[in-house]
């Protein structure tokens, strides 16, 4: 019986291995950084993911646009588009969080932009 309820209530975000296969995780190199105007946390990001891609993340608060450029992130490259404060987001990138806010994931060396996360 409490493998039942501790499934019903603490898994209830779990999804499949066919499902999460899915998720086309990649590599890319920020190559263009600015604030949105009328947000105090969106970022737009122009990035380099073996072809260039538009990304706006709520990192702003958190991250120098300067300090941006030339870093490499992990983004969820298969996500359907969504615009936010009229700009047009095709991506999202990884990142976790701790007491100050979002910490950017990125590969621990160099990797070619596009590489695939596996």
């Amino acid at each position: 019986m409490f493998n039942r309820l501790k499934k019903m209530f603490f898994q209830k975000n779990i999804i499949s291995i066919d499902e999460f296969k899915k998720t086309e995780l990649k590599v890319a190199r920020i190559l263009k950084a600015e604030k949105v105007k009328g947000s105090n946390k969106l970022l737009k990001l122009e990035v380099d993911l073996g072809e260039k891609r538009q990304i706006v993340a709520g990192i702003g608060k958190n991250y120098q646009t300067e300090d941006l450029i030339g870093r490499e992130i992990i983004i969820v490259a298969n996500l359907e588009s969504k615009p936010l404060f009229g700009l047009e987001s095709k991506g999202m990138l990884l990142a976790a969080s701790d007491s100050n806010g979002p910490v950017l994931l990125r590969p621990d060396k160099e990797v070619p932009p596009g590489s695939k996360i596996s």
